[in-house]
Formats: structure tokens, C-alpha cells, sequence
């Protein structure tokens, strides 16, 4: 019996042991998920890392700024906003937050609102072609490497509209000169040069009468006053209306084209002689013109033929 037991047994754990082996060579469904979840996670990992070590090979790109309007020539063109237009080569502006008067470098067009002085031939129509010039485009100003401001107290500037210089607009069209040459190198002074000598040969507006145009300013005071002195930038015609030193006018319209100044008559003590601009305001506040007897050219020291004036 005991040995029946045994058999019994025996076959029993015979056919067993195959499930048995296959369970500890087989894991679970549970333990197989468990598996495959590490693994795409170790996957997941992997490719990560790959990634921000991609990222740190690969330069960043940022995106570029746009282009300027301008090119690197005039990098230093700094924006304003027109106020108003006051003459041929001066307007006034604001510039950072102040309103400021701009007297453009190296250019001198006629005269128009100075005290004591006559209008001159051609200031209006400078003035006009002046302020639709600025009136144009965006405005810019741009210093050079000297003071920014003159004795008065002004800004000292290249004036740009949209990339294009107004002084050079004004110099090719025969409305302005070069001056006021102080402290070089300018950095468009040859360039000035070429244009103004351009509109030389041309004989256009201020070079059509010979002698108008001197190294001091310009000689004479228009005879018609008017907005009609105006000329068209574009045909250049020279003006009739004005007399100059250089033409043949009647000695009455000489007579009649004399700078007024009430202020720079002589005085009934008959002096003439002074030691400084200060001393001549107390008799002459306006200062006196190139001609008169007080007028001493070291008190004049922007040359434009008036001594000792207030602007």
C-alpha cells in the first residue's frame, strides 16, 4: 500500500515540474508590462538626452534686426521732430524731449530775419526750398566730432530727410555756400565743396549775379520782398528781382537796397570806438553792420558782416 502511495506521488510531481520550470523561465504578464514600461522609459531617456546634447551643439538663432533705412555711413542719424522751419540753413526741432535750433554745418544761405539786416536776394526762395525739404520725409540730425553747439547756443548738425542731406540738396541747387570752416576735418566738407562748385558752373540762383556770393556772406538786399522772389528748385531760373554789388542798378536803387537798422545809427556823442561787444550794445543793443563806423571786424566773428548782433 505505502509503495502504491509513492508510485502515485512520484507521477504526480513528474507532471508538475515542467509548469514549474516554465513559471520560473516564463515571468508574469505583470512582470513583462513592468518591463516594457522601463524600457521605453530608459527609450524615452535616451532620445531626451540626445536632444538638449543636440541643443547645446546647435548654435541659438536669434532673429536678425531689419536694415536700417540708412546704410552704415549715417549709423550716427538721430530722429527728431520738426517744430518749424526758420530760414534757409537754420530750423528748430525736438531733441530729446526740448525744442532746440539746428543751424546746419558748414552752409550759409542768404539773409531773412537777421536784426539789422535787409532781406537779401534769394533768402525767401532759400528759405522755401529749405522747409519743403524738411517737410519731406523722416528728419535726422547728425553730429560731427566738434562742439554740437555754436556761441549762440545752437545745435550744430548735418540735417538728413529719409537718408538725403538737405545741406547738399541746398548746395547743388545754387541756395547756399559753404562756410563756416572752423574746426576741420568736416566729415562732408568735400563733399560740400563738389556740390557748391557744381552749381557754380551752372550759374544757379546765388551765382547767377557775379559778386553777390563773397567769402564773408553775401552782398546786396532784395528789391522786391515778396513770396513772388520765390524760384523753382527744378527749372533753376535765375531771379531779376534783386540788386547786388556785382550789377548795374541805378545809384536811386542802390540808395533803396541799403541795410535799415534804427538801432546802428550814430549816436550824438559821434563815438565809434569800442574796446568789446559789450561796451557797443550800450549804444548799439542790435550790434551794427559791415560799412558802419563802429563796426570792427574782430567783433565780428561768424564773418557774416555784422558785428556784435543778438540772435
Amino acid at each position: 500500500m505505502a509503495s502504491i502511495v509513492l508510485l502515485v506521488l512520484s507521477v504526480v510531481f513528474a507532471s508538475n515540474a515542467p509548469d514549474l520550470e516554465n513559471e520560473k523561465s516564463h515571468p508574469n504578464k505583470t512582470e513583462i508590462a513592468s518591463t516594457e514600461t522601463k524600457e521605453k522609459s530608459d527609450d524615452s531617456k535616451t532620445t531626451k538626452e540626445r536632444n538638449v546634447s543636440k541643443e547645446k551643439r546647435t548654435p541659438v538663432s536669434t532673429p536678425s534686426l531689419k536694415s536700417s533705412s540708412h546704410d552704415d555711413a549715417n549709423k550716427n542719424l538721430i530722429p527728431v521732430t520738426l517744430i518749424e522751419t526758420v530760414d534757409g540753413d537754420t530750423i528748430k526741432v525736438n531733441y530729446k524731449g526740448k525744442e532746440e535750433t539746428v543751424r546746419y554745418l558748414l552752409v550759409d544761405t542768404p539773409e531773412s530775419k537777421k536784426p539789422g539786416t535787409c532781406v537779401q536776394p534769394y533768402a525767401k526762395a532759400a528759405a522755401e526750398r529749405n522747409r519743403e525739404l524738411v517737410n519731406s520725409g523722416n528728419l535726422y540730425l547728425e553730429f560731427d566730432k566738434g562742439s554740437e553747439r555754436d556761441k549762440y547756443g545752437r545745435l550744430l548738425a548735418y540735417v538728413f530727410v529719409d537718408g538725403k542731406s538737405v545741406q547738399e540738396e541746398l548746395l547743388k541747387e545754387g541756395y547756399a555756400r559753404v562756410a563756416y570752416i572752423y574746426d576741420p576735418p568736416y566729415k562732408y566738407l568735400s563733399t560740400y565743396e563738389n556740390d557748391e562748385k557744381a552749381a557754380q558752373n551752372k550759374h544757379l540762383n546765388i551765382w547767377s549775379d557775379p559778386g553777390y556770393v563773397t567769402d564773408k556772406g553775401f552782398n546786396g538786399c532784395a528789391a522786391n520782398q515778396t513770396a513772388s522772389q520765390h524760384t523753382s528748385h527744378s527749372t533753376h531760373s535765375t531771379q531779376s528781382s534783386h540788386t547786388s554789388v556785382g550789377s548795374s542798378s541805378s545809384s536811386n536803387n542802390n540808395a533803396n537796397t541799403q541795410p535799415t537798422a534804427p538801432s546802428a545809427t550814430t549816436p550824438s556823442t559821434g563815438q565809434t570806438d569800442f574796446a568789446n561787444c559789450t561796451e557797443l550794445r550800450e549804444v548799439y543793443p542790435d550790434g551794427v553792420p559791415a560799412g558802419h563806423p563802429a563796426y570792427q571786424p574782430k567783433f565780428d566773428r561768424d564773418h557774416d558782416n555784422y558785428a556784435c548782433e543778438r540772435n
